[in-house]
């Protein structure tokens, strides 16, 4: 499964900034991602990652939110289909600056 150029939004993130008006837009080459995004608290954020088997992936994120905080966090994720053929993403994450907190959180391609 390949990502480049694809759009999500997120339908699950109860610890995170990120909302269902926030929209990820994803690039790959072979198995390097690159992606950003922003959209409601986020105001710039940034992905860079890559595919390290056919559904699992592994990221590295930062952004500025509104308020203007720089917040930089890691994740591991799965890539699947749901019924209608579109891409959903799953990831268990943390920040690694501020609280350190972390949690899970999943998306839906948008098209």
């Amino acid at each position: 499964m390949n990502l480049n150029d694809k759009k999500f939004v997120t339908i699950e993130n109860k610890s995170g900034l990120s909302s269902n008006k926030t929209i990820f837009h994803y690039f790959q080459n072979e198995n390097i991602i690159t992606g950003t995004y922003k959209g409601g608290a986020i105001s710039e954020g940034f992905i860079v990652g890559k595919q390290i088997e056919t559904s699992k992936i592994e990221l590295l994120f930062q952004c500025l939110t509104k308020e203007g905080e720089l917040k930089v966090g890691e994740s591991k994720g799965t890539i699947s289909k749901d019924q209608n053929g579109k891409l959903e993403l799953r990831f268990d994450w943390n920040w690694l600056n501020g609280d350190l907190s972390g949690g899970t959180s999943e998306y839906i391609e948008v098209k």
